[in-house]
Order: structure tokens, then C-alpha cells, then sequence
């Protein structure tokens, strides 16, 4: 098998190798083996910040890595979520063997979750001071300075469980254990080794722009802002998302669980269904003390907003039987019947209807009809028609009583603007979002946004015949909407949901490989594709789907749900 191996590799091996540079359209013809670190200069004039790696043929090639075969390549700077990924990461790495050079090999950082763009991380056993920022950004920019090589490794997997195990990092140790590779790769620093999931720069010199502050128990980690490359991202405060990434962070580790290595272990000691019994009664816990903190106001009707595939139509759902069970008789409205003619949807700046702007909405009409249901009238409810484009009215008439709240699901929600008749205090926000409160490891964490992205292409795939090719090509203007109409209102809330579940990834998967392997690496999605299959592959597989609860936010993506959509 070896000789046959050989003998491909020689068939395949080039002594010349072709380069097409898109950003150009230049040809290159090159020695085999050269490293496309060689060309950043030259290129660095087409990009607003740093090059940091490279799309080879739909593939991210690190810049260090000597290129085998002909192809075409399109540089990655931070204004890609790529680069701005890569650029994390390696500001992760520095700020990790900074403490280490600074407080002793044995310390280390914990990366917990996002804070708006920026990362908010602690050092265990540490005393975050204002000196110990100082210090920490002084040694960061000192290995900045320095231009060191990041060198990356590949080692046998037993290998390295037993060097991390002999330094203590049991969240790596158990994280390897089950996976089916049998080599790792590691990136080193100086005599530093870490292991990151996803790829770093070359040196140390790459990061120009960073801050560290101090935040609550630990320090807020800042990188530049993909727009303005050369200026950190702004920090602002989100104290009430912030507050529900700790509860459940706190939660998680009361479980024992804080990494997949957690999970994969509660998998093979068959201890998987206490688990998922746990997670979703906590759900029905917070659904139900959101219930009667609503109870405890003065409101009357009832906003539910949340990005993408956040889980808002289940929980919307089960919030009404919470109502119900406290002897109220909730009345739904869809913001969707409230669209304006399609002919009249406001356009974007690329000339294209923008379906996400709160424009799109009848925001006069839905005023009225909301006034007119709070001041006991009735009043007529009109139906979009999909199809046509048009909205129709079909004599919907409906009056709700004094004890009668409305609850109204849709992306706008939290903005006063689509409930400007209505006085705030006849108004409950909530704000519904998949907030991971997992990570790979202690230095590797996983964005909120991954989850939501896996069960969205589950769902598209199960319930609207789309691919996850079609999926991850209308993802970026998914994520352009958020940001522009959702999160810049989301300390609005009155009230948060976090909706992710702690073990869905290893469910999820399931459904979500078969779909990511079809995406061809003819397609400028394939990268991201590969990235989510190597993501996925961390988890161990829950199989038993029949312990999932009919009524779980996780069966709005997976099928089986006692509700109807």
C-alpha cells in the first residue's frame, strides 16, 4: 500500500507549479514547494489590512504551508470572517505564552465567550489587576517585535494525550481521546505548544492591532475591526447578554461539563439521557420564570426577536402554554401578515428587495391594528399571500379581552420603532438567542453562530428542500440582516432565552455531515464546509433520538415536534 502511495505522489509531484492570482488575474509559474508567504508583499496593496492566509483552490491554505500543485489563489485579510478567525486565534496564541513567559509555564488563559466582537477570557489563578494588563500587553507586543516563527507540528495522537496530560490540559486529553485521526497538529511558539482548531499566521509580527482591559474577573481580549483594520474593534458593554452567557457557563460547570471532551465522556458512559433530561428541564425552567416575570407587568403585549434559527417559534410556543397554564388566553399574531405589496419592499444598496429591513413591514397598519386590539375593538387581520406578493384580506375579524396578551414573534421585535403607537411599559421584550455555552477546549471556543448555522441547514434541508450549499451561500446576507436589524437592539429586552442546548452538536451532526460532504470544492462555500465537517467531527454521535423531548427547540430542526410550524 506504501509503494502504491509513492508512486502516486511522484505521479502528481511537480518540479514547476502554476499560480493564477485573482486578485490580478496574474499567472505565476514557481518552484514546487514554495510558500505563498513569498508574495504577501506584493499583494498586500489590493487588501486594507494584513494578508493572513490564502484561499487555494476554495481551500484556506496557511501561508507557511509549501503549495504541491497548480491552482488558483485569493489572498484572506480580517475583513473575511476567515481572517478575522485566524487573527483571533493567533492573538489567543501570543496572549497565552505571554502569561506563561510572565506568571510560569503552569498558568494558562480560558477563552469563554464573546462580547460583542471581542473576546472575554480569564487566567485561573490569577488576579486580573491593572498591572497584570500592563504587563501582559507590554509581553505580547514584546514577541510582536520579535518576528518569531510559528511552527506547525503534526504528531501521533497518543502522543500528544500524553504531552498535554503531563501538563495538566485534561480538556485536550479527553478531546482527542475519541477522535478517528490519528495525528494532531500543533502550532509552537518559542518552546510553547498549543493546539488550536483552525489556522494561525506564520509569526508573530502578523498582529499589528490589538488591546487588552480589564473586565469583571478577567480581560477582555480586542482585535481590529474588520472595517477599520488598523483600530480595534469598540468595546461596548452588553450587561444583560453578558449575564446569560455566565449563567449558563456556571450551569455547565456545576454539570461537569464545559468542553466536548465532557460531552464525548458522558456519551460513552451511557449517562447521556440524564443529561438531555437536565438540559431541557432547565429550559422549561426559564421558559416558565420568563412566563411570570411577565405576569409580574404591566404589559400587554408580548415582542419575541432573536437572530436566525435561534429556536423563536418554538419558544414562542411553549412561552403560550406557560401563559396558559397561569390562566391566560394569549392571542398570536404573525408579523408576516403585515408585509407591505411586494412591489413596494424597500431595496438595498445593491438594488435588490431587502425583505429584512423593518421598511418591509406596514409599520402604520400594524400600529393601528395593535392600538385598536389593546383598546378592546375589533379589528380586521390581514393575510400575506407568498405567492402573489400581495397582502388580502379574508375577513379575519378579532377582538382579545383586558386579560388577553398578545404575543408577536419577528426579527424586529426589539426596535421601537415597529411598536412606536404603543407605550413601552404595554410592552415585554424578549430576546431569543443559541448561545453556546460549550467549548472544544479551554482555548478554542465555539461561536454562537456555528450552532445556529448547523441547525438551520438541518432545517432547510428536512422542511424547505434546500442544500447546505444553498444554505451557507445565503448565510452572509442572513448575518448582514442580523447585524443591521437585530443585535443593536438586543439590550432592549426586558427578558432573555438562551436556547441552546448543551448536547445538540452531538445530535446535530447526525443530520448535518451527510449534507456538508456533498458541498463540491468547485464552490467558493467549500472551505466553510470543510470547516463545519472538521467542527463536527469533535463529537461523539447521540443516536437514541427517541430520549430528545417531543416538545425540545431542538425538534424545530430535526423533526418529530408535537407543534406544528
Amino acid at each position: 500500500m506504501q509503494h502504491k502511495k509513492d508512486i502516486l505522489s511522484n505521479m502528481l509531484k511537480k518540479d514547476k507549479i502554476k499560480l493564477h492570482f485573482l486578485e490580478d488575474n496574474r499567472d505565476y509559474t514557481v518552484d514546487y514547494g514554495t510558500r505563498l508567504e513569498q508574495f504577501v508583499e506584493k499583494y498586500s496593496e489590493y487588501h486594507k489590512g494584513p494578508i493572513l492566509a490564502a484561499r487555494f483552490n476554495n481551500s484556506i491554505l496557511e501561508l507557511s504551508k509549501p503549495v504541491e500543485w497548480d491552482g488558483s489563489i485569493k489572498f484572506i485579510d480580517i475583513s473575511e470572517l476567515d481572517g478575522l478567525r485566524i487573527y483571533q486565534r493567533s492573538l489567543i496564541l501570543l496572549a497565552n505564552v505571554a502569561i506563561k513567559r510572565l506568571f510560569g509555564d503552569d498558568k494558562k488563559m480560558i477563552v469563554y465567550h464573546s462580547i460583542g466582537r471581542n473576546l472575554y477570557c480569564e487566567a485561573p489563578g490569577l488576579e486580573i489587576t491593572e498591572d497584570f494588563i500592563r504587563k501582559i500587553k507590554a509581553e505580547i507586543k514584546k514577541l510582536v517585535s520579535m518576528d518569531l516563527p510559528i511552527e506547525k507540528i503534526t504528531v501521533e495522537k497518543n502522543k500528544a494525550i500524553e504531552f498535554f496530560e503531563s501538563l495538566g490540559e485534561y480538556d485536550k486529553v479527553r478531546l482527542f481521546k475519541y477522535r478517528k485521526k490519528k495525528t494532531v497538529k500543533l502550532y509552537k511558539l518559542l518552546d510553547y505548544v498549543m493546539y488550536f482548531y483552525g489556522y494561525v499566521i506564520p509569526r508573530t509580527s502578523f498582529i499589528r492591532v490589538f488591546d487588552v482591559r480589564k473586565y469583571n474577573k478577567g480581560f477582555i481580549l480586542m482585535h481590529p475591526d474588520p472595517n477599520v483594520p488598523d483600530k480595534v474593534t469598540e468595546f461596548v458593554e452588553i450587561p444583560k447578554l453578558t449575564s446569560i452567557f455566565l449563567e449558563y457557563e456556571k450551569w455547565a460547570e456545576i454539570m461537569g461539563v464545559r468542553s466536548v471532551g465532557d460531552i464525548n465522556q458522558i456519551i460513552v458512559d451511557k449517562k447521556i439521557r440524564d443529561l438531555i433530561s437536565v438540559a431541557e428541564a432547565l429550559h422549561e425552567k426559564k421558559i416558565a420564570l420568563i412566563a411570570e416575570q411577565f405576569m409580574n407587568s404591566k404589559a400587554r403585549i408580548i415582542l419575541i426577536a432573536g437572530p436566525s434559527s435561534s429556536g423563536k417559534t418554538t419558544f414562542s410556543k411553549r412561552l403560550t402554554l406557560q401563559l396558559r397554564a397561569n390562566g391566560l388566553k394569549p392571542v398570536v399574531i404573525s408579523l408576516d401578515d403585515y408585509f407591505v405589496d411586494r412591489d413596494r419592499t424597500p431595496l438595498d444598496e445593491n438594488g435588490k428587495p431587502d425583505f429584512e429591513s423593518i421598511y418591509a413591514l406596514d409599520l402604520e397598519l400594524f400600529n393601528q391594528n395593535m392600538l385598536g386590539l389593546l383598546n378592546g375593538k375589533e379589528v380586521e387581520i390581514p393575510k400575506f399571500d407568498f405567492k402573489t406578493g400581495r397582502r388580502v384580506w379574508k375577513g379575519k375579524k378579532l377582538r382579545i379581552s383586558s386579560d388577553q396578551p398578545l404575543v408577536v414573534e419577528g426579527i424586529h421585535g426589539l426596535n421601537e420603532l415597529l411598536t412606536s403607537s404603543i407605550p413601552r411599559e404595554l410592552k415585554f421584550k424578549i430576546y431569543v438567542s443559541a448561545l453556546t455555552q460549550l467549548n472544544i477546549d479551554d482555548l478554542n471556543r465555539i461561536p454562537t453562530t456555528d450552532t445556529r448555522i448547523i441547525r438551520r441547514m438541518v432545517r432547510d434541508e428536512k422542511f424547505r428542500g434546500h442544500s447546505a450549499l444553498d444554505t451557507l451561500k445565503m448565510w452572509p446576507n442572513v448575518r448582514k440582516g442580523e447585524e443591521k436589524y437585530i443585535f443593536p437592539f438586543q439590550e432592549e429586552a426586558d427578558a432573555m432565552f438562551n436556547s441552546a442546548l448543551i448536547y445538540e452538536l452531538a445530535v446535530l451532526k447526525l443530520f448535518a455531515e451527510p449534507l456538508l460532504v456533498q458541498v463540491n470544492n468547485s464552490e467558493p462555500e467549500f472551505s466553510e464546509a470543510m470547516r463545519l465537517l472538521k467542527f463536527l467531527d469533535y463529537f461523539l454521535p447521540i443516536t437514541d433520538l427517541d430520549d430528545i423531548p417531543k416538545n425540545s427547540i431542538l425538534r424545530e430542526f430535526i423533526g418529530m415536534s408535537i407543534f406544528k410550524y
